[in-house]
């Protein structure tokens, strides 16, 4: 798959393509072979998947891609909404079931419950599970306000202690997913979110970042070309040693590199 150009920012490898369909081939066509490397040589990786329309290309594709020992590999998410009704559509682990969980035969599929009765024990068990079984490969994404999974700038720390925590919404991160279409009007956004932490996602040997879209145009320009600091959490993919970020023209267009 062409791509328009390929660049780096610190450490953080760019990746940009013409649109949307080609970054999420190229994205899946680049894990997929980043699975099979790993299986090589270990008997079973871990990954992370975000749940959101930005990922939809991306794991439509990873689906069909043959030769994929997915019963060698435990699936998790990033984050999950605290007090959804169980059949709302706009569940993270709906989505994630209904795009790749249900359609391929992973070992495990360990789900992060936004409706336990104590939240407090839910994020200390699930951060158990990530410390007991560390990611090998972690497929995020970044939002209009920088952030990773649902570490908004205001709750983001990259010396986080926790795994998993219980956190707030920030109206812009509450505001993306209305203009995503995932829900009518901002008053049915939960205000609350469990997320695996800055430091947590981090920790993965590998990062995978997709981020097609207009609307992730000043957010992209601010990981790649502002400070490293929490006021753009996504920045922080610019010192790991193995990170990507895939974009599409539009996501990549306010990119002083594009303009030039």
């Amino acid at each position: 798959m062409s791509k328009i150009t390929t660049f780096k920012s610190d450490n953080l490898l760019i990746n940009i393509y013409n649109n949307r369909k080609e970054m999420g081939y190229a994205a899946a066509r680049d894990i997929a072979s980043k699975i099979k490397e790993l299986l090589s040589h270990k008997d079973e990786i871990n990954m992370v998947f975000a749940a959101a329309p930005s990922q939809d290309e991306f794991l439509e594709e990873l689906t069909k891609i043959q030769g994929i020992q997915w019963h060698r590999i435990n699936a998790f998410h990033l984050d999950e909404y605290i007090g959804l009704p169980e059949d709302a559509p706009q569940r993270f682990g709906r989505y994630l079931y209904e795009r790749i969980f249900s359609k391929v035969p992973f070992k495990t599929v360990n789900y992060l419950n936004g409706n336990a009765e104590d939240i407090k024990t839910e994020c200390e068990r699930y951060g158990k599970l990530i410390k007991d079984n560390p990611i090998d490969i972690a497929c995020i994404g970044i939002g209009e306000n920088g952030h990773i999974a649902f570490n908004d700038p205001h709750v983001a720390d990259f010396h986080d202690r926790l795994t998993v925590k219980k956190v707030n919404l920030d109206m812009k991160c509450r505001l993306q997913q209305v203009h995503d279409g995932c829900f009518t009007k901002l008053e049915d956004v939960p205000e609350y979110a469990l997320t695996m932490t800055v430091p947590a996602i981090f920790s993965a040997e590998f990062i995978f970042c997709i981020v097609p879209g207009k609307n992730k145009a000043v957010a992209v320009k601010s990981a790649v070309e502002s400070p490293i600091s929490e006021k753009c959490p996504a920045s922080i993919l610019r010192k790991h040693s193995n990170a990507v970020l895939y974009l599409d023209e539009d996501s990549a267009s306010d990119l002083n590199i594009v303009g030039n």
